[in-house]
């Protein structure tokens, strides 16, 4: 029997259902285009077409609603069953059918079709902000990246050797000196023309949690992933070892960054007993990237495709 914790797993949250019957009505246009949490309004079939559907992750699931009629809401499924005119577990193995998804089909690459690759059918815009070259004295940023580029060096190699020399600094002085020059640094929080809040170009939707000196980092991060109301954009382990870099996303449309840090840290507080590094409210906040091969990213973001990439030298290539 086919589940719908299935399909979303594989659909990124359902937005793959969007998008699949969407280019049913519009075939040869770009149905959905992402930007963090969030769809631009898109056409709606079942308005009159009018681009008044709206898309956007909540709490997992990518859920829709029209800005003309607040009556018309509900999940992918609601949407499916809107466009086949089905329910229920007809409804899942349509959507099986029809997708390719190959739910139930015995897993093996000489099997019928379990060598076909699922495509996404939306065009992804990830988050972007300013990366600096070390040392800290550097304010001018050397590039704009993703999150996809930073996931990508902080698993590699580049910053593997010099974190290992940095753990192995006893003295806090000699530690805090060495990171200070040997780290290249982002600010996760935007792109700047130098790094200051009052240098802001654009704001990326994200916010840095600093968690310090922390005994069981890796109860922390399983406590962070399975948290229910913030999703995780970015996880990994700070220079030292003993901290944890939180990236999560936020809508600087709803409230400002100060007030969505503030808002953030009381919750974090309440609900775990969890302080975090005040530096977090600073719209330019400096976050040193370092090495770690388990370094947690939002899986939606690994298999769609995006237009810059990010080499480990630096600098931009397309």
């Amino acid at each position: 029997m086919i589940n719908e914790t299935d399909i979303l797993h594989i659909t990124h949250y359902g937005l793959n259902i969007y998008a699949h019957i969407l280019r049913t009505y519009y075939p040869e246009e770009v149905v959905l285009e992402l930007s963090g949490k969030q769809c631009k309004p898109t056409r709606n079939p079942f308005n009159v077409n009018r681009h008044s559907l709206n898309i956007s992750n909540l709490a997992g699931v990518f859920c829709y609603e029209d800005s003309e009629n607040p009556d018309f809401k509900g999940n992918p499924f609601d949407f499916a069953a809107l466009h086949y005119g089905l329910t229920g577990q007809e409804l899942l193995e349509k959507l099986n059918q029809e997708m390719n998804l190959l739910i139930g089909k015995p897993k093996g690459f000489y099997t019928n079709d379990q060598n076909k690759l699922f495509v996404p059918e939306f065009v992804m815009s990830l988050p972007s902000f300013s990366y600096y070259r070390c040392p800290i004295s550097n304010t001018q940023p050397n590039a704009e990246i993703s999150l996809l580029d930073a996931y990508k060096v902080i698993s590699g190699n580049r910053y593997k050797v010099r974190t290992a020399e940095l753990r192995g600094i006893h003295e806090p002085e000699a530690a805090s000196k060495y990171k200070r020059t040997h780290f290249d640094y982002v600010t996760f929080s935007g792109v700047f023309s130098k790094r200051s809040d009052a240098a802001l170009v654009t704001h990326s939707g994200l916010l840095t949690l600093d968690f310090d000196h922390v005994i069981n980092v890796s109860e922390l991060k399983g406590t962070l992933l399975a948290d229910q109301y913030f999703e995780t954009e970015l996880m990994f382990v700070s220079p030292s070892g003993h901290g944890l870099k939180w990236i999560i996303a936020i809508d600087v449309n709803q409230c400002a960054h100060q007030r969505w840090f503030l808002a953030v840290e009381a919750y974090l507080k309440t609900k775990y007993g969890l302080e975090i590094d005040q530096s977090g409210k600073d719209i330019s906040r400096a976050c040193f990237l370092s090495h770690d091969p388990e370094v947690y990213i939002n899986p939606i973001y690994l298999s769609c495709p995006y237009s810059q990439t990010f080499n480990t030298n630096g600098h931009e290539s397309k």
